[in-house]
């Protein structure tokens, strides 16, 4: 048993370090989701949403009703300032509220209220009374706009608010939550006191290049927005900016920043209560702000409330359960998996009737990823993480260290169970060059254990790379075959074991001929059988290319000769959609249908530049792969 233990705990910092291939990172962000309440009215004062596809344009989900039920959650009935923040975990996302109804009187409420989601749709929430949580607040007469951010110095989420007790001014304090995100922990401590002690609130804090900056309003004495700065948020050492940042001489309140995707600019919006408006300014310092009003429209009028960035699937599943606006047209489809991944491996399990996506762990420098993950479906669209499957840095692969590459499966059904043979491309321990193991588990997540030492070391034609491999399974005969290289394509029939091959069966099958603009074969093979013909479909040029694609050719046995087709090109950049390096493919059918899929990676657009190393910042991508009559392959119309 101490043995097993030890293994374990040897194995963790490689697991714990490769989890981070879930997470949602800014290059997955496809789109805004404003949250904000409405007028000051209890039935306006509900936590609502609306989306933007690009931080200029926004639409009212829900036909401006609430997505929260005021009432279920609050102590008053009504809830105000909803402030929205994702979670370091890029998954989880945390919402607090003001509770209160304004028709009570603006020194009524006494709490907040804590909101905690993974999905943006379903809310746990908890009440926080101050007066009821500490003692000694019988003069408190007001709590309002909280916020949250991560406090790293601490590693935990900060809360923080304005509270005026009676006979003071407002202001801003701040307690931890719980890890639950239900409670406050500890007695609240101020945050910020203004050098003029005069009241300040609706705080909204903005890490950038290290310093925060608290954008606050002057209640009272000014009615404006100000900005303080810090490198430590709880150290009381403030730097107040003198000057008002809002670019209008109205007064306003309920100051939010959100930074726009890809880009170095940020926004700073607010509340400009007394006209029913809401005005949108730019800035790239946070220090001087230049009005947008002309670029910004709203099918609502927000009152004080808060953007964030949000991906593919998180837009489908807040318009899938409250309408997707006319206006939005066509949502994205791609990317398909959140984070850095490339040369995507599908599979349908006859065994759990699910699909899964294998793939190279992209963003690491010099393609050095050292693990694979996998992801599952049920229908192709949604994907659930399923973690990491295979570890080359840990002792689950003996012989290898890294460069975990392009990995591919088989399912196959052996005495009545059904097997998952797992090929992949490593770098050896001796660094003697890339050569090609496999991995065999009774389940398409694994556990799986490898063979121990690779099957592939060699190259056939005396140069490039033992990578980048592909497996197939005749249906006509029920053989199965195995297919590798870069700069050269190699196949060989494996025997029933499924972790070697029949040496006198290898045969090099390079497609000849072609060039970079239409089929010169560079790497990553991948066979698959419709209606009597053997397809076989290869990438052209380099993985760090725009013009990366897919070319093909077909042919009468699974070990060729390969013909090329007269238009050989299956997919390829589209630079009208900013879509980039098109290539290294998976193909799978629907079951029971003729309706095919390609699952390929691409270069993400912000990454295109050479000194951003554009090979590897892939992501995958799943689109239709539609047939002539005469079996020939349709250009791929690439989404978005």
């Amino acid at each position: 048993m101490r043995n097993r233990i030890l293994s374990l705990l040897f194995l963790l910092p490689f697991i714990s370090e490769s989890v981070s291939a879930a997470l949602v990172e800014e290059k997955d962000y496809v789109a805004y989701l404003f949250t904000y309440f409405t007028g000051n009215h209890i039935s306006e004062e509900a936590v609502c949403y609306g989306v933007s596809m690009d931080g200029y344009t926004y639409y009212a989900l829900n036909n401006n009703k609430p997505v929260l039920d005021s009432k279920v959650i609050s102590s008053t009935g009504g809830v105000r300032d909803p402030h929205i923040l994702r979670g370091e975990d890029g998954q989880t996302f945390y919402m607090v509220v003001t509770d209160m109804v304004s028709d009570n009187g603006w020194d009524s409420n006494r709490a907040m209220v804590l909101l905690k989601s993974t999905d943006l749709v379903n809310w746990s929430h908890s009440v926080i009374n101050m007066q009821k949580r500490y003692p000694g607040q019988e003069k408190l007469k007001r709590v309002w706009a909280p916020q949250t951010i991560y406090n790293k110095e601490v590693g935990k989420y900060m809360v923080y608010w304005s509270m005026q007790y009676a006979g003071g001014v407002d202001v801003i304090y701040y307690a931890y939550a719980n890890e639950d995100f239900t409670d406050l922990e500890g007695e609240p401590k101020p945050l910020f006191i203004p050098k003029d002690k005069k009241s300040c609130i609706d705080g909204d804090i903005v890490y950038k290049d290290g310093v925060y900056h608290l954008f606050y309003k002057t209640e009272g004495h000014g009615n404006g927005i100000k900005v303080a700065t810090t490198r430590s948020l709880t150290s009381g050492e403030w730097e107040e900016q003198p000057d008002y940042k809002q670019q209008t001489k109205e007064a306003v309140e309920g100051a939010g920043t959100f930074k726009l995707i890809g880009q170095d600019k940020y926004i700073l919006m607010y509340d400009v209560y007394m006209k029913g408006a809401y005005q949108f300014t730019e800035t790239t310092d946070l220090k001087n702000f230049k009005v947008i009003d002309h670029a910004v429209k709203m099918n609502f009028h927000p009152r004080h409330g808060t953007i964030i960035p949000i991906s593919r699937a998180e837009l489908k599943r807040i318009t899938d359960k409250w309408g997707k606006p006319a206006e939005l047209g066509e949502l994205p489809v791609n990317p398909v998996l959140p984070g850095f991944h490339a040369d995507p491996e599908v599979l349908y399990s006859q065994k759990t009737q699910r699909y899964y996506i294998y793939s190279t762990t992209d963003g690491q420098p010099g393609w050095g990823g050292w693990y694979f993950t996998v992801f599952s479906s049920a229908d192709l669209r949604d994907w659930t993480y399923e973690g990491v499957m295979l570890d080359l840095r840990s002792p689950q692969v003996p012989w290898a260290n890294g460069n975990a590459w392009a990995p591919a499966i088989e399912e196959k059904l052996i005495d009545g169970k059904y097997k998952y043979f797992f090929y992949y491309s490593g770098n050896p321990n001796d660094d003697s060059g890339k050569k090609i193991g496999v991995a065999v588990a009774d389940s398409p997540v694994g556990p799986f254990k490898d063979m121990g030492k690779p099957i592939i070391t060699d190259s056939p034609v005396g140069h490039g790379q033992q990578i980048d491999v592909d497996v197939f399974t005749d249906p006509v005969s029920g053989k199965s075959y195995l297919y590798w290289g870069n700069g050269y394509m190699a196949g060989a029939e494996l025997n029933d074991d499924m972790v070697s091959i029949k040496k006198e069966t290898l045969k090099v099958m390079t497609p000849k001929g072609g060039t970079l603009k239409d089929y010169a074969y560079r790497e990553a093979a991948y066979v698959f059988y419709r209606q009597g013909l053997y397809y076989f479909l290869w990438s052209v040029d380099d993985t760090g290319s725009a013009n990366y694609h897919v070319a093909y050719g077909t042919s009468d046995s699974p070990l060729g000769p390969i013909k090329v087709a007269k238009d050989p090109i299956v997919m390829i950049q589209d630079p009208s959609k900013e879509i980039y390096g098109t290539a290294h493919n998976s193909v799978v059918r629907k079951p029971g249908t003729d309706e095919w899929y390609i699952v390929y990676h691409r270069i993400n657009k912000n990454y295109l530049d050479k000194d951003k190393a554009p090979g590897v910042h892939r992501e995958v991508c799943i689109d239709r792969m539609e047939f002539n009559a005469d079996g020939t392959i349709q250009r791929v119309k690439v989404s978005k």
